[in-house]
């Protein structure tokens, strides 16, 4: 999966780079506001010998686009703090982690002027885990999650409201494995590698 991040940075980094081609008109910005559920796949690696589990979280989100063409966007998606347990096999929840996950992408929209247009996506993923404390078992213990860069791949569809208003529902993937230390020793990597659902409302301007 690492080997996709050069491509995803190339994706979105060469984005960033076209010239002012942007689409016509005054509505080349897309705010979406809603929320989003970030889900982690089952069996998320093992530390100190257990498996581990961690748990899903749901947030506001805030999502920002800026359309270069009527069929390409670049984003950026920002969260409030999601919040995690990580449980291991036998011994129940042993930490808690905040983090934020900003997601930078391009996006592909097939059918910009239609009442409703899918697209597809393809960007970089960098979470930060932070306020990362153990509990239960493991209290009184220094536990830490290292921060992950990572490609993330983006579908969904956008419903149009009004010519100013839309509807958004979307599904994300992204690629976050992370190394995990107890007192400063690595006892494992964290492989999150979360499915994350979006619904939003946005507006063009």
């Amino acid at each position: 999966m690492k080997a996709l991040l050069p491509l995803a940075l190339a994706a979105t980094l060469g984005a960033l780079a076209i010239p002012a081609a942007h689409a016509e008109g005054n509505d080349s910005w897309v705010v979406r506001i809603g929320g989003t559920v970030v889900a982690p796949k089952s069996n998320n690696g093992t530390l100190a010998g257990a498996r581990a589990d961690v748990s899903s979280s749901t947030r506001p989100t805030i999502d920002l686009e800026y359309m270069i063409t009527p069929n390409w966007g670049v984003d950026v998606l920002g969260a409030s703090p999601f919040l995690h347990d990580v449980s291991l096999a036998g011994l129940g929840t042993v930490a808690r982690t905040k983090e934020l996950p900003p997601t930078f992408g391009i996006n592909y929209h097939f059918m910009p002027n239609q009442a409703w247009s899918p697209f597809l996506g393809l960007g970089v993923n960098y979470t930060n885990f932070f306020g990362t404390h153990a509990t239960g078992a493991l209290y009184g213990n220094s536990v830490s999650i290292a921060n992950s860069w990572g490609p993330a791949v983006r579908a969904g569809f956008d419903m149009k409201i009004s010519e100013k208003w839309l509807a958004t529902v979307d599904v994300r993937w992204a690629y976050i494995e992370s190394d995990v230390k107890l007192n400063n020793t690595k006892i494992g990597t964290a492989k999150i590698d979360p499915i994350v659902f979006g619904a939003s409302v946005g507006y063009r301007f």
